[in-house]
């Protein structure tokens, strides 16, 4: 598989280098990957060891996904990503032996996860150089799952690939200005007989309608529509998939969503109505994800 387009450059690309680079040599005794992102135990390294594995992961800040724990070092990441993946993992098509794109993967929190239910190979894509060497930060102490993470957005996959057996596209539909064209897409991209994830802001109900902010949605420029679950469900339809069913509609909260040590930038709470949380800082219904899971035809 030829991809299309060559990495973006960043102005930040050498300092993180140099911190992944600075990272020290260290053997995890054991890895979890099942039940969370956990490589190796406190007792694999001395306090000085610590010391310099947390200067250094602190050098890509800001963590978004997670959270992980690297030789005891915890991660306290901006999201709960294990939450998500708790509400998806017993809805989804077994992993095990499957070949799997998952778009928009950020720093392949969700990729390890697959990992740990033992996918055959997860090639992850997001176009961000932060995320690729917070990846590379992970994948130091844990180089052999097949793991991979990209600094490549969807537009660089050949077209009609039709080569992986599960697509997962989490927190991305929002942001794409063209709705099915990302749809057909990831269409394209699905073998015959092949399973979509897809997770994404959601209005509740199956009403037929979509929020289309004027601005911004709770501070993010890129949000251009936010459909409710019954238009997500014929988007889907007229995108050509199968079997479509919403398993999980969740209120985002800023227990799920929140500024930490790891990510010290605003994060939900700074986004909502002050006097009402149920509403955005803009006045529109506060963010609703929801999870809808749908296959292929095998023609």
């Amino acid at each position: 598989m030829q991809l299309k387009t060559e990495p973006k450059k960043h102005g930040h690309m050498e300092q993180w280098r140099q911190a992944v680079a600075a990272l020290p040599d260290a053997e995890p005794s054991e890895v979890d990957l099942v039940n969370a992102v956990r490589i190796g135990r406190s007792e694999d390294i001395d306090e000085t060891v610590r010391e310099q594995v947390v200067t250094a992961l602190q050098q890509l800040n800001p963590w978004r996904k997670g959270p992980f724990e690297l030789l005891g070092v915890h991660i306290d990441t901006e999201w709960r990503s294990d939450w998500k993946w708790d509400r998806i993992k017993d809805h989804i098509q077994p992993l095990a032996g499957r070949v799997i794109l998952d778009v928009g993967c950020g720093n392949g929190y969700y990729a390890w996860r697959m990992a740990g239910a033992d996918a055959a190979i997860v090639l992850g894509l997001d176009p961000s150089r932060l995320f690729e060497m917070q990846y590379a930060a992970i994948r130091r102490y844990l180089p052999h799952p097949e793991v991979y993470v990209l600094p490549l957005g969807i537009e660089s996959l050949p077209e009609r690939l039709q080569a992986f057996d599960t697509v997962f596209s989490m927190g991305v539909l929002y942001h794409r200005r063209n709705t099915l064209e990302h749809l057909s897409v990831l269409f394209e991209a699905l073998r015959p007989g092949g399973e979509l994830v897809l997770e994404t802001l959601v209005l509740k109900g199956d009403k037929e309608q979509v929020l289309i902010p004027k601005d911004r949605y709770a501070q993010m420029r890129n949000v251009w529509a936010i459909p409710s679950c019954g238009t997500l469900k014929l988007w889907l339809s007229q995108s050509g998939f199968q079997n479509i069913r919403i398993v999980d509609v969740t209120a985002t909260t800023v227990q799920e969503q929140r500024a930490t040590d790891w990510m010290t930038k605003q994060s939900l709470a700074d986004f909502l109505d002050p006097n009402d949380s149920s509403k955005t800082i803009e006045g529109y219904p506060g963010p609703v994800r929801g999870v809808a899971i749908a296959t292929k035809s095998q023609s």
